[in-house]
């Protein structure tokens, strides 16, 4: 409820389906003037250096794997030596993003430089454009599948020690982008201001008048976006016809329950957002910080999603950002993104190989009962709908 993401798609099962337990969400490289012409012109490329060459003979910036640096330590050598990460859009409390920056920060002794922490997915790609061939670009993107595959050609193929592990189904076969962590859509409240939510159809009772708030323009915003598509399913739509949800959205602003705010964890703990349409694993932080918050998946319309990941092939840092993937889909990152209540990518094979961090998955209860799943196609029909009509909905 802090950033806006454009909406992803979550692989279902037909079986159970593992949920996050929340029911009771840079600086400039300083780069030397004083460089003799004659040195610099004859000089080579700098083994790991950005633009240089890994030990193999590989271009840094187009890396595949850690054995084109010649295995992992070199691949963490040629990071510690650029000595700098820029990532983007990644709010401390999202996904335990503070905790997953600290740990990699410390362990590899990069400095991590994170920029527009509420920014969209579409932001993070507007700022790499606007910051091209500058030390202060993103050097790593987590964004919302929308815009994910609308801009492929900005990423470095790569594939983590752990490619393998994961399901081709959460990945492109280049590793061009990789599916990281994933949550449901849900409806977080503070109990000691309005009456328990039990279902979408409440929000529409009188007792929810100026209090029922989206995490942001769905024409933009991957939860909003979710959140949408929750509520279609609810009032009889799907993935293909998202219009029953805009439609509820029109009611809800016609009655006066809409809150055309943005929530935050400070609008949440003031009382201004008290009705919050979000991530699970979002809703679910505030669990912690406002009593009386509880949070309510609705059953009869499950959205799940999952968010991509990728480099910026002009990452000023591509070593590092490399290493930055490494340590995501390595055990220790998947247990630290399922310590902030999310489904972990290679969830299952830790899981079979006993690598799971027992506390952090037991977070996860078994959930029955079909899943809507938004595909490229649909994302893409929804998002024309949303383009003509969601405006005039809310306005």
């Amino acid at each position: 409820m802090i950033s806006s993401r454009i909406a992803t798609a979550l692989v279902a099962s037909n079986g159970p389906t593992v949920l996050p337990k929340v029911l009771p969400k840079g600086a400039a490289l300083a780069v030397s003037a004083l460089v003799a012409v004659g040195l610099a012109a004859c000089a080579p490329p700098q083994k790991g250096a950005a633009g240089g060459e890994t030990d193999t003979g590989v271009k840094v910036a187009e890396a595949r794997s850690a054995a084109d640096f010649g295995g992992m330590d070199k691949l963490v050598e040629a990071a510690k030596a650029e000595g700098e990460l820029n990532v983007i859009a990644l709010p401390p409390d999202w996904a335990n993003y503070g905790e997953l920056i600290k740990v990699f920060s410390d362990k590899y002794g990069i400095k991590v430089d994170s920029a527009l922490p509420n920014a969209s997915s579409q932001e993070e790609i507007n700022s790499a454009h606007q910051q091209q061939g500058k030390s202060t670009a993103p050097d790593v993107f987590d964004m919302g599948q929308s815009v994910a595959l609308a801009n492929t050609p900005m990423f470095a193929p790569y594939k983590v020690a752990t490619f393998d592990d994961i399901p081709e189904k959460f990945k492109d076969p280049q590793g061009t982008w990789v599916n990281d962590y994933g949550g449901y859509m849900s409806i977080g409240f503070d109990s000691t201001k309005v009456p328990p939510i039990t279902s979408v159809d409440d929000l529409l009772k009188p007792e929810y008048q100026g209090k029922v708030a989206l995490n942001g323009d769905p024409t933009q915003a991957g939860a909003a976006f979710a959140g949408v598509v929750m509520v279609a399913v609810s009032q009889g739509g799907s993935a293909d016809d998202i219009a029953p949800g805009v439609k509820f959205f029109a009611k809800l602003n016609e009655v006066g329950n809409f809150l055309p705010l943005d929530p935050t964890p400070a609008t949440i703990e003031s009382g201004q957002t008290p009705v919050v349409i979000d991530w699970n694993y979002l809703n679910g932080t505030e669990s912690k910080k406002v009593p009386g918050w509880q949070v309510m998946v609705p059953h009869e319309a499950l959205v799940a999603g999952y968010y991509f990941q990728a480099i910026n092939k002009d990452a000023p840092h591509p070593a590092a950002a490399r290493l930055w993937q490494e340590f995501l889909f390595s055990d220790e990152g998947q247990n630290l993104f399922a310590k902030g209540g999310v489904r972990p990518v290679r969830a299952d094979q830790m899981i079979m190989a006993g690598t799971a961090d027992r506390a952090a998955f037991g977070q996860l209860p078994i959930i029955d009962g079909p899943v809507t799943v938004v595909t490229q196609a649909q994302t893409d029909t929804a998002n024309k709908y949303l383009a003509d009509n969601w405006a005039k909905a809310i306005g």
